[in-house]
C-alpha cells in the first residue's frame, strides 16, 4: 500500500523542481535582456540610430529566427532603457559596495564594458538581499520599475517588494502610481508609546501616510459622503486592500459592537495577519479634529475586550480622512493609550477616457445651471 506522505513528498519534489526551473529560465531572461539592451544602446550611441533602425533589427531578428517572439521594436527599445537605468549605479558596476555586493563570491554582478568595447561582461555577484529578489521578478515588472522609479534607491524598494509580495504586473503598477516609496511608514501615529517595539516597527511599516483610492470618482463630496465612500469601499474591496498592502482579511463595514446594550458601529474592520490584530478604519470626509481620536479609542477598548482572540496582539485603529496636519495629530496622541495613527485618502476626479468631450467641464456646467 502506498502511503500518503510518500505521494506528498513526489508532489513537492516536482514542484520545486518547476518552481527552480522557472527562476533559472527568468535569470536567463533578465541577463539576456541586459546584455541585448547594453548593445543596443551602445551602438545607438556610436551610429546615431533612430527608431527606425530599431524596428528594422526587430524585423532583421524575426528573419533569422522566424517565430520569435518578445523582441519587437519596442521590447528592444524597453531593454536598452532597462540596461541605462542600471548601468551606472553600483549594482551592476565592478565597483563593490558593501551594502549590495557579495565580496567573498565573486561570480556575478552586472555590467561593464567588455574589452572590445562592445557589450558587457559580468562580473562581482550581488548579494543575497538583492540577487534574488532581482532575478525573481519578470522582465515587465523591471521595466516598470525602471521606467519609473526615480532613483536606484526606490527602485530597490520596488523589487524587493515586488518579490517578497509576489506583486503582478497590475499590483506593481498601483504602488507605483500611488508613491508607495513615499508614503509607506511615514503615517502618523503613537504606535512606539502603545504596542511592544516589535509590533510596533511592524504596525508602522504595514501603513501608509495616504491612500489613493482611485476606483472613487467624486469632485466634492457633500455631508452625507462618508456614507457613499465607504459604500465604494465595500463595492471594490478587494481593490482596497490592494491599497492597504499584503496580509488583511476583510472582517465586514458597519461592525457591530454591544456596549452596555447600547449599539455601536465600526466603519470598516478588517484583521492583519503578519501583525495577528484586528485593524479599525474610521472614515472622514473632512479635515482631522482631536475629538476623532476619542471616539476610536473607544471603539479600541471594545474590540480588545469583546472581539480579540486571546493569542492576538492589541488592536489598531486608523482614521482615514481627507486633511490632516501633522502636529495637532502629534498633540492629539499624547494621552492616549491605545494603537492608533491618521492617514489621508485621495480619491479620483478624472473623467473615464471615454466620456471626454462628451460631458462639459465643471465651470460650463455652472454656466448651465444658473
Amino acid at each position: 500500500m502506498i502511503e500518503k506522505h510518500f505521494i506528498e513528498e513526489l508532489k513537492q519534489a516536482i514542484l520545486t523542481s518547476r518552481y527552480n526551473a522557472a527562476q533559472l529560465v527568468n535569470h536567463e531572461l533578465i541577463v539576456l535582456y541586459l546584455k541585448i539592451g547594453s548593445k543596443i544602446s551602445i551602438q545607438t550611441k556610436k551610429q546615431a540610430w533612430g527608431s527606425k533602425v530599431i524596428e528594422q533589427i526587430s524585423n532583421e531578428l524575426q528573419k533569422e529566427l522566424p517565430g520569435l517572439k518578445g523582441f519587437s521594436g519596442t521590447n528592444l527599445k524597453r531593454m536598452s532603457l532597462f540596461f541605462n537605468f542600471w548601468k551606472d549605479s553600483n549594482v551592476i558596476r565592478p565597483t563593490l559596495s558593501g551594502q549590495l555586493y557579495d565580496v567573498e563570491n565573486v561570480k556575478f554582478n552586472g555590467l561593464y564594458t567588455g574589452p572590445d568595447n562592445e557589450g558587457p561582461e559580468f562580473g562581482p555577484t550581488l548579494s543575497n538581499q538583492l540577487k534574488d529578489p532581482f532575478f525573481s521578478i519578470s522582465f515587465s515588472n523591471h521595466f516598470l520599475i525602471a521606467a519609473n522609479s526615480k532613483s536606484i534607491e526606490e527602485a530597490i524598494f520596488y523589487i524587493q517588494k515586488s518579490s517578497a509580495e509576489y506583486w503582478s504586473y497590475r499590483a506593481l503598477e498601483y504602488h507605483l502610481k500611488s508613491d508607495l516609496y513615499s508614503k509607506e511608514g511615514k503615517l502618523p501615529n503613537n504606535f512606539a508609546k502603545t504596542l511592544p517595539e516589535k509590533a510596533g516597527n511592524k504596525a508602522i511599516l504595514a501603513f501608509k501616510d495616504e491612500y489613493l483610492l482611485d476606483f472613487i470618482n467624486i469632485e466634492e463630496p457633500d455631508n452625507e459622503d462618508e456614507k457613499l465612500i465607504e459604500n465604494e469601499i465595500v463595492r471594490n474591496i478587494k481593490k482596497f486592500i490592494l491599497t492597504l498592502g499584503s496580509g488583511f482579511a476583510f472582517i465586514g463595514n458597519q461592525y457591530r459592537l454591544m456596549v452596555e446594550e447600547q449599539e455601536f458601529f465600526v466603519d470598516l474592520l478588517f484583521f492583519n495577519r503578519k501583525l495577528q490584530s484586528l485593524r479599525a478604519i474610521d472614515l472622514k470626509r473632512g479635515k482631522f479634529k482631536p475629538e476623532y481620536l476619542g471616539k476610536m479609542n473607544f471603539y479600541l477598548s471594545a474590540l480588545d475586550d469583546l472581539v480579540k482572540q486571546p493569542h492576538e496582539n492589541p488592536s489598531i485603529g486608523i482614521i482615514l480622512c481627507k486633511e490632516k496636519n501633522n502636529k495637532i495629530v502629534e498633540y492629539s496622541f499624547r494621552d492616549f493609550n491605545k494603537a492608533m495613527g491618521v492617514a489621508t485618502y485621495k480619491t479620483s476626479n478624472k473623467i473615464p477616457e471615454q466620456f471626454k468631450g462628451l460631458l462639459p467641464d465643471s465651470d460650463t456646467l455652472k454656466t448651465i445651471m444658473d
